[in-house]
């Protein structure tokens, strides 16, 4: 799944980046967009599913509320951290022209370390005042946040917004920026979080004992339930009824939400299934690649699409060339991940290696 993020987020990034003229206009670069409404969620709830596993394992260790707490806030604070640096990055690599508030920019990473600081939180409070808790309760806690935030985005970025705040907070709520409004291209724990929440009770399904001795079956039922959620949001778009005075779908919408959510359940399922009978079963899987470092992909390839080092000129290509260029993003990424992984680069004698390169330089009189 995170393989599969990592391709809808080349796309995405790639047509926007380089697509120029009269290719701005058209409905590939809509469905494009549309695909890329998917690569945050699915990057936000897998981390969700990530913190549920660990945590379960933590908890089977009979650690303290205290102790999962602190370890779990701590990974998500190393997130954050390195969603700060990406920012700090990005800011030198475009100094001359980049505005100093860019440094300020809230990106999915920190929303991803926010919301696992968020999860350790819920999920430390939740073990301390049911101290004998099941995966049920903790899974009932998830889904409770996850709802609250969804109800309360759309107030938010409108008749409840927080202006009395500084902006670089306000950003972190409803995504404002420095720009007196919020932006939808912008990230922030309303409504993202809600996705890792999401991610979180469903990894605490998965993990289980009765889930682990029956996987097919659950996968299924998040399948069948990811299916009426898309439906129940496809009527409650429809429907006469408005719980609120601004009605944003593509934005702040609950219902929208319930949507992605729903497409992220059917794709658990077709993940699922394409690795245990598809063909990634039948040797090297790119996807499965990509997704062992997702984190690195994705910071290296926005220097080269949006960055000073992009492969081709910005908003100057046609459909075919911008195609070309992702899918050298694609093969590029796919190495960079092979090195990562495949290269135990702490048994590299780097000293040794230095000593043989200084050795056979010719000798200088």
């Amino acid at each position: 799944m995170r393989g599969l993020a990592c391709v809808l987020m080349f796309q995405t990034h790639c047509y926007d980046a380089w697509l120029g003229g009269s290719a701005r206009n058209t409905s590939f670069l809509k469905a494009s967009q549309i695909l890329g409404t998917l690569p945050a969620p699915l990057f936000l709830f897998l981390a969700g599913i990530s913190f549920a596993l660990i945590t379960d394992k933590l908890i089977r260790k009979n650690l303290t509320s205290a102790q999962i707490t602190r370890t779990m806030a701590r990974r998500g604070a190393e997130i954050l951290a390195f969603g700060l640096l990406f920012r700090l990055q990005e800011f030198l690599i475009a100094w001359g022209w980049a505005p100093w508030s860019d440094l300020l920019r809230v990106d999915v990473l920190n929303i991803i370390g926010l919301s696992m600081i968020l999860m350790a939180l819920t999920c430390g409070i939740t073990l301390t005042v049911w101290r004998n808790t099941r995966g049920s309760t903790l899974v009932a806690a998830a889904i409770t946040v996850a709802s609250l935030i969804a109800l309360l985005t759309p107030p938010l970025y409108t008749t409840w917004r927080p202006t009395w705040l500084p902006w670089p907070i306000e950003s972190y709520i409803n995504g404002c920026h420095n720009l007196g409004a919020p932006q939808p291209w912008l990230f922030s724990i309303f409504p993202w979080a809600a996705f890792a929440f999401a991610g979180l009770a469903a990894g605490f399904i998965l993990f289980s004992d009765q889930a682990r001795n029956q996987p097919t079956k659950t996968l299924s039922i998040f399948a069948a339930i990811g299916a009426s959620a898309i439906l129940a949001a496809y009527l409650f778009d429809h429907s006469s009824f408005n719980l609120y005075s601004t009605y944003d779908y593509w934005h702040t919408s609950p219902n929208f939400l319930m949507m992605r959510i729903g497409c992220l359940l059917v794709i658990t399922f077709l993940s699922y299934a394409w690795c245990r009978w598809g063909l990634a079963t039948r040797g090297f899987s790119p996807l499965i690649q990509l997704g062992q470092t997702s984190l690195l992909v994705y910071w290296v390839h926005i220097e080269f699409v949006y960055g000073r080092f992009s492969l081709l000129p910005k908003r100057a290509q046609t459909i075919p060339t911008a195609s070309r260029g992702l899918l050298e993003i694609f093969v590029f990424m796919l190495i960079l991940s092979l090195l990562r992984t495949r290269i135990d680069w702490k048994k590299i004698e780097w000293k040794k290696m230095m000593r043989v390169a200084r050795t056979s330089r010719p000798s200088q009189l």
